[in-house]
Formats: C-alpha cells, structure tokens, sequence
C-alpha cells in the first residue's frame, strides 16, 4: 500500500546532511532560478486541518518536490512522483465513501504570498541543537520577498516563515 494511500507515492528515508546532499544536492541546485507555482499540502477535511504527516509538494512546474519528515531524523525527498492536480483527492481503498484527504494549495497566505517568485536559494539546515533533534535535517527556501522552511517537527512535518535561528547550521 502507498504511503498515506497516495498513488505513485513511496518515500525513500535518508538521515544525514551528507546522505541527503550526495543524494539530491545537484537537483535541488537546479530549483535555483525556478518560478514557485504553488505549495501543496494535504487537507484533512473532516477537522478543516493540515495533515503534517503528509508530503509538502513544492512545485515549479517542470519539478515538484515531495517532502516527508519522519521519525526523529529521517527525511524523504522525492520527485515528481505525486500529482495533486490529477487527483486532488483520494478515497484510502473505498471509493464510495466521501474523501477525508483533500490537496490544498490555498490554506497558508504566507505560503501563497511567494507563488510566483523566483527561487534564490535551497539551504540544506543541519540542527546543530544540543538535544534528540542533533543531525536532523530541513530545507530552507529563500525568495526575493520571503522564505520557508519545512523542518521535522517530531515525526511530521513543520513549516516556517523565519530566517533559521543559531540552532541550524546553513549549506546551500
């Protein structure tokens, strides 16, 4: 079964700035100069909520990125394997019952604020934080007006607004 229930969808775990920088580093590097078109995230319709233990797809039209946080440190980046426009709902095996999981593009104004932009830069932030989140990785995205992280927030995914504070150490 698809993680989540999402077709096409099978994270790959990686832990470690090296893993994930030998892994993606030259395909995030390409993102620089991309259009963002949107930021997906999944909808739980039922509590009007995002569901963080879902993918964050960040689009660019040629690529979207799908990212996971799991677990304490493990990290999932993959490429264009989800598509939230041809399916922007799905059913978890029973088609006749009403989705509970909806893609939503729309819920976050911050995130909707940098649609559009061009991407300056992907940091890869290592947690340099003297307790259990040491060594857990996040992507950083920097805009022109903006940016956003989507870091671990303890087995799902987190998003922020801010410039990384002196708990992360910044790799482009």
């Amino acid at each position: 079964m698809a993680f989540f229930g999402i077709e096409g969808y099978s994270p790959v775990w990686l832990s470690g700035l090296e893993t994930i920088r030998r892994a993606h580093g030259d395909r995030l590097r390409a993102l620089v100069g991309g259009r963002l078109q949107r930021v997906h995230l999944t909808w739980f319709v039922e509590y009007a909520e995002w569901l963080s233990d879902a993918p964050v797809i960040v689009d660019f039209g040629a690529e979207r990125l799908e990212i996971t946080h799991w677990k304490f440190d493990e990290l999932s980046l993959t490429w264009n394997t989800i598509d939230p426009y041809g399916k922007p709902a799905w059913d978890w095996g029973d088609p006749a019952e009403p989705s509970p999981l909806r893609w939503r593009q729309d819920v976050c104004p911050e995130l909707s604020a940098l649609e559009g932009q061009v991407l300056q830069d992907v940091e890869l932030l290592r947690s340099v934080s003297p307790d259990m989140a040491e060594g857990m990785v996040a992507l950083g995205f920097v805009f022109p007006r903006g940016r956003f992280t989507v870091f671990n927030a303890l087995d799902e995914n987190g998003i922020e607004f801010v410039e990384p504070d002196s708990s992360w150490r910044r790799h482009s």
